[in-house]
Parts: structure tokens; sequence; C-alpha cells
């Protein structure tokens, strides 16, 4: 197949190249490394020492003979985008390139506004591009379980059957998205769900959990493939976060209670999940929504996860509770369906302790990369209620 993939440098979107052009498809991927910039303005890095993207792609192909053909370009800007689309003509989108962090997105006013723009105008950038360049195409989006929010009903996957008033219909479920960036991604939602509906495109929108871990079967082929590995407050996602406190000395960061709960997934089910995607593409007109996730733990249980896990190894860890810096239920109902994918074939790579000991030794290789004083939650989601505030 012809595939093109959106954010291809990224943490996800670098590894999803490789899968598929090992896979033997045809693939071409797009970026403008503004993940690379907003680190660098905010002061973090990646604690792995990622290559530049054009490098990376020549040792793909020194280790694999296979090509991977690279745009260098924002998806905002529509005239380059269609370019792309309507020289790659692609089978298959997937999309990752937009701003993923919750936390970016409630710096500031400037921040949130460049969030939403540029994932919301992106993403129907590309749906137009593809109503007129190649509308049988299948959109495989990476959405967010965040978008759902903390109901205290279960979470089912996209749709949910109402009855009112004596009537029933089958509703996309609710949204409660519990961030400036999560709100974009509802946008994104409604706008692709509004273009199956009226223009016939075909998309499956992958609402996914957290992901953890960093290594892939051909991220592991040569070191200079490695993908990112984020840490710091803005990016780093919470059991990567953990691991790192824990292998650098730093007391691990539970917010608040630590009882919110939260859907995860190991990065080689996330690769594998979008594999199944695409090999098993919507109908034309149809706009499907799988939950993708394999497990739910709240941040305490990882928190405790990694203390343990890392006592095997000999490292004295604690957990500190600090100050939540979101606005969030940490006493709340959580579950979430997730059958699609496993009916599709997904085989779960399931978190245990052995796991995390062999993310702690990814880490302790790299551990002199770390910048601690990225760590720490200094973003609020209501500074009114900030403890400096307050006092």
């Amino acid at each position: 197949m012809r595939i093109l993939i959106l954010g291809g440098d990224g943490y996800l979107g670098w590894p999803t190249a490789l899968r598929f052009s090992a896979a033997g498809h045809e693939v071409a991927v797009v970026d403008n490394f503004n993940r690379r910039r907003w680190h660098s303005e905010h002061g973090s890095a990646s604690l792995t020492p990622i290559r530049p993207l054009e490098e990376r792609i020549e040792v793909w192909h020194e280790v694999s003979g296979e090509r991977v053909r690279f745009y260098q370009g924002g998806i905002e800007n529509g005239d380059f985008l269609e370019e792309v689309v309507a020289e790659t003509r692609p089978e298959a989108v997937v999309h990752y390139g937009q701003q993923a962090s919750a936390p970016y997105s409630m710096l500031s006013r400037e921040r949130a506004a460049e969030t939403q723009s540029a994932n919301i105008i992106g993403n129907l950038n590309l749906l137009f591009a593809l109503r007129d360049h190649v509308p049988d195409a299948h959109l495989v989006k990476l959405g967010t379980m965040g978008e759902y929010g903390q109901p205290n009903i279960d979470i089912e996957e996209g749709y949910i059957e109402i009855e009112h008033k004596g009537r029933r219909d089958v509703l996309p479920y609710p949204k409660l998205p519990g961030s400036l960036y999560h709100c974009s991604k509802v946008a994104d939602s409604t706008n692709i769900h509004f273009a199956c509906r009226t223009w016939g495109l075909r998309a499956t929108d992958l609402n996914q959990g957290v992901v953890y871990g960093i290594e892939t079967e051909e991220t592991n082929r040569d070191e200079r493939l490695i993908t990112r590995f984020d840490y710091d407050e803005l990016f780093g996602t919470v059991l990567n976060r953990f691991c790192l406190q824990a292998v650098v000395g730093h007391p691990l960061t539970v917010y608040g209670a630590g009882r919110q709960t939260r859907s995860f997934l190991n990065i080689r089910d996330t690769l594998a999940c979008v594999e199944l995607a695409v090999a098993n593409p919507a109908e034309a007109g149809e706009f499907r929504v799988f939950n993708q996730f394999t497990e739910q733990f709240s941040v305490l249980e990882l928190a405790e996860l990694v203390k343990a896990a890392a006592a095997h190894l000999g490292y004295e860890v604690t957990i500190d509770h600090v100050d939540n810096p979101r606005v969030e239920k940490e006493e709340h109902y959580y579950n979430a369906v997730n059958t699609s994918l496993l009916d599709l074939g997904l085989e779960p790579n399931y978190l245990g302790e052995e796991l995390v000991e062999s993310l702690l030794g990814i880490i302790e290789r790299h551990k002199g990369n770390a910048i601690e004083g990225s760590i720490d939650p200094r973003t609020r989601w209501n500074p009114a209620r900030s403890p400096a505030a307050q006092a």
C-alpha cells in the first residue's frame, strides 16, 4: 500500500513509519519539527539522543534496504498538504501530526490558540485534500481517551444508544474533554464524522490511552533509529516520567491523591493497533471509533508498580503526593470498553514488573541526558487555585 504518515518525526510517528516500511509498504512522512522546537523553547529534550530525521531515514535505508520519503512542512498550510496528498496519492493516511500535550495547551492563551489552530485547521486541510484527491483513502486518526473525560457511566467505543422521551437513537458518545488540547481532539472527531457522512470518506478514530515504552522491533535494529523519550511536565507521559524519576533519584510525583484512573498501552501495541486499522479499513461513509488501550490503572497503582520494580534493581524510590496542577476528579468511576481491536486480533503486551525493569534499564543508559528542572509540574489548569495564588 501507499501510506502517508503525518507527524513522522514523532514518538509514535517514527516507529510507525518503520513498521509499515519493514512490511513492504510505500511510506512517506510529513513533519515540520515543531515538537523539537517546543522542547528547545521550554528547556527540555528527549532523554534518548534522537538523530535528525533525514539521518534516521538514511540509517533505515542502510539497515533495511527500504526507502521512506520525507516532506517537510506543516499541515496547517493547506496548499502544502494538498500538494503532498496529490503527489503521494495514499491509500491510507495515519494522522499523528498534531500538538499532543494537554499541559502545553494550558500554558497560556497563545499556546492554547496555537494548539487549537494547528490541530483543527490541519485536520480540516487533510479532510479537504482527501476529498479532492483520494476520496477512497482510509484515514486512521489518532484520537485520545481524554475526549471522554470522567463520566459516571461506562465509556463505549465512540457511540451510545440513547432512549429519550420514548424514542431511540445511536449517537456519538458525549464528550467531556479535560484540557484545551482535548477540546481540539473533540473538534477533530466532529469534523471527521461530518466528512464521512457528507463526502463519503472512510475513517477510523483511534481513541488512544496513555502510551509507555520506547522499544519496537524496527527501532531495535540500530541504536540510531531510537525514538524519542519524553519525561518532562509538558510532554512526558506518566509511566515514562515515573521510570525516569526512579532512576535519577527524584521522588515519583503523584498528582493529588493519585486515584485518577486512566487507560494505558505499550508502544508496541500502538503500532499493532494502527496496523490492524489499516489492514481492516472502514467502509466508505463510515466513521469508526476504536478505544485503543489494553489496561486501566490509577496513577498511584503505577507509582507503586514502578517503586517495586525499581527496588529489585537496587533503586531507593519514594513517592510524593504533590498539589494537583489539573482540574479533574480524583475519585471517580472509570470503565471503558476496548473490544474492537481485540476482535481484530490484537495480542496485548501487558504491563508488569519485568517490563518496567526493562524500561528502567533503557533509562539508566541515557540518564546523563536528563534535565531534572523540567520534571516537576508548573503548568496549572486554573492558576487562581494554585497554592501561590492562595497564599
